[in-house]
């Protein structure tokens, strides 16, 4: 049985950017449980259920939940949205703060204390990559330094020229060709830790919680970087008026 963490709250963190969601309870010292799913077919339904399995694993209420946090993306624009509206359904019914840590940023801080530069590498479809670049401060947490962008693969050349640790469930797609390029400079994650865990959201949302910086769930949007095809057909034929 996961103990319970009745005394301290506890974030609950969702992230379905990619096709690998997942669900987590995290306390500020340690993760208390996580729930995988297949996000690519995920729905709200799913989601609820859950965070209900994770709640009767951990012995936990929803009393003590702190805070509820989502990965904002840049990924599937559909497994965002659901993620999202999720997220601020539950923040509006029960009053819980909610709190958003970008995609990139969930990948990158899987490897706290990196001597290496971090690149995130993200299917964006359409044979491009959303991607950033990092670097770890003296506290271990790493900070972003270029980007979130969202480029051709091939593009990396331009950005990255001394060995970089490169994650995201874009490299079981463009590994092979990067490692081409990038030569010596492009060190690959193993394939089971190339998606962006809930877990490692609900750690980020820590020091947003510490700090009071929370999303109003009236207005919190995901981070896109890019159009929805919806939107780009909407401006061509506006355009073509």
């Amino acid at each position: 049985m996961v103990p319970s963490c009745a005394s301290a709250p506890v974030i609950l963190a969702l992230e379905t950017a990619t096709t690998c969601g997942s669900l987590a309870l995290v306390a500020e010292d340690r993760c208390l449980a996580e729930y995988s799913l297949n996000a690519s077919s995920s729905h709200s339904r799913r989601l609820l259920s859950g965070i209900d399995w994770l709640l009767a694993q951990c012995e936990l209420s929803w009393p003590q939940i702190g805070a509820i946090a989502v990965g904002l993306g840049p990924g599937s624009f559909t497994g965002l949205r659901i993620a999202l509206s999720t997220a601020k359904g539950l923040c509006m019914a029960t009053g819980k703060p909610l709190l958003g840590v970008g995609t990139l940023d969930g990948l990158a801080g899987q490897f706290p204390y990196s001597s290496l530069p971090i690149c995130p590498v993200v299917d964006a479809r359409k044979n491009e990559i959303y991607t950033a670049l990092y670097r770890c401060n003296a506290q271990g947490l790493p900070e972003k330094t270029t980007g979130p962008m969202v480029i051709r693969p091939e593009r990396l050349q331009e950005f990255i020229t001394t060995p970089t640790l490169l994650v995201g469930d874009g490299l079981p797609l463009y590994g092979r060709m990067l490692k081409e390029l990038l030569g010596e400079s492009a060190l690959l994650a193993p394939q089971e830790i190339c998606f962006a865990r809930a877990a490692t959201i609900g750690s980020l949302a820590w020091g947003l919680f510490r700090q009071g910086s929370f999303l109003n769930p009236a207005t919190a949007v995901p981070i896109y970087v890019r159009a929805s095809d919806a939107e780009l057909q909407f401006g061509e034929k506006k355009a073509q008026r």
